[in-house]
């Protein structure tokens, strides 16, 4: 019989998931892993609408997954968030 870890809640880890489970914001986090760059760029390569893509980045930052640093008049996001790399890339080595 398995055991298990009662001290650990995995709310964190069972969040991340839960934000990474939809494929727009999986593509979008796949590619700022190995890329970082701007909502225009994102949209253009996704071929959806800026207001569709503007929406998941908006989640994904507000969850700490990404963030996004000013550079003019344009904001660059990047993937911050250790586990999620770590989940995309076991992913895409799958």
């Amino acid at each position: 019989m398995a055991d298990f870890d009662k001290t650990r809640s995995f709310n964190n880890e069972a969040e991340i998931l839960k934000v990474l489970g939809h494929p727009i914001r999986l593509k979008i986090v796949a590619g700022l892993c190995t890329n970082e760059c701007n909502v225009k760029h994102i949209w253009e390569c996704l071929n959806l609408p800026q207001a569709t893509v503007s929406q998941h980045l908006a989640l994904l930052k507000n969850k700490g997954i990404i963030e996004g640093k000013r550079d003019g008049v344009e904001v660059h996001y990047s993937v911050i968030h250790p586990l999620a790399r770590k989940l995309i890339s076991s992913l895409l080595t799958a």
